[in-house]
């Protein structure tokens, strides 16, 4: 937020926000509901339903961009995210097989949070691709902590009292909550990049192989035992991830986006953006013509 003030000044920013901020207000509150709602999931149902029930994100980016951002998926894209949901159902299979039972507290209404905390995700990915597809990247990413910080605030205050007053601080503690921040910050920083150079779509699958790392860290940390189905389940999701990405008609891919006009015209010229990248091919090409060596 300091930088976008003193890229706007306050009065600019201030308009901004009055005229803006609802956008930005909504993109937070989503964004802040997904987080909240699979945490509150995990007290409730089992490890393996929530696991399952988290590729709905998947399905909700994809009717969402369908329907409001008018964006039209090749088959060989819908292929794509097939083969990335069946790694991930190959994954949850294996800790089956491997007879893990997750004690489940009140498994519907788990399983309904985390259908919830999808649909919050799969919402606010899609809005934010339409943000930083249209707006400042630095514009966005103080917006989004702007408001979730009120409003992850309001909402402990109000829901959380009793926990956060009966919960036991330690140094380690501390240190999973550091790094639990730390990591969350990277992903913030790096996600409306991604969003840019490809879709919220193409995000999310690439979430889905996050099973595996974790799976990997586990063997070390907490000494889990890797079953023959996870490495596969991993390949198939990395194909699926690849069946998405290249087989593309254009050769910008999925930077092109059809919500900003033939030529790209309604979009932002940032890192990362198909207008961006048309604009540094259009100097290059009048250098050649200027220079005579085109």
């Amino acid at each position: 937020m300091p930088y976008t003030l003193y890229r706007y000044g306050f009065k600019a920013y201030f308009r901004l926000m009055l005229k803006e901020g609802w956008k930005y207000f909504i993109l937070s509150f989503l964004d802040v509901q997904g987080n909240y709602f699979i945490v509150k999931a995990y007290q409730y149902t089992n490890m393996l339903s929530a696991a399952l029930l988290d590729n709905l994100s998947v399905v909700w980016v994809v009717i969402l961009s369908f329907l409001l951002l008018k964006v039209r998926y090749h088959w060989t894209q819908l292929l794509g995210i097939v083969v990335c949901i069946a790694g991930v159902v190959l994954i949850i299979v294996s800790d089956l097989l491997m007879g893990k039972d997750y004690h489940a507290v009140d498994p519907v209404k788990g399983d309904l949070f985390v259908i919830l905390a999808t649909f919050c995700y799969g919402s606010s990915n899609t809005l934010e691709e339409f943000l930083t597809s249209k707006r400042p990247y630095y514009e966005v990413l103080s917006s989004l902590g702007f408001f979730g910080t009120i409003i992850i605030g309001v909402q402990a205050a109000i829901f959380e009292r009793s926990s956060i007053r009966d919960a036991e601080w330690s140094p380690a503690v501390g240190g999973y909550f550091t790094g639990y921040t730390l990591s969350l910050l990277i992903l913030y920083l790096i996600a409306p990049i991604m969003f840019r150079m490809s879709s919220s779509a193409f995000y999310n699958l690439s979430l889905l192989t996050s099973d595996f790392w974790a799976l990997l860290i586990g063997t070390q940390a907490f000494g889990y035992r890797v079953y023959w189905l996870y490495p596969v389940g991993f390949v198939f999701t990395i194909i699926g991830v690849v069946i998405y990405f290249l087989v593309q008609g254009n050769p910008l891919g999925e930077s092109v986006k059809p919500w900003l006009g033939e030529n790209q015209e309604d979009g932002v010229s940032g890192i990362g953006t198909a207008k961006k990248n048309q604009q540094k091919q259009e100097t290059v090409t009048t250098t050649e013509v200027q220079t005579g060596t085109f």
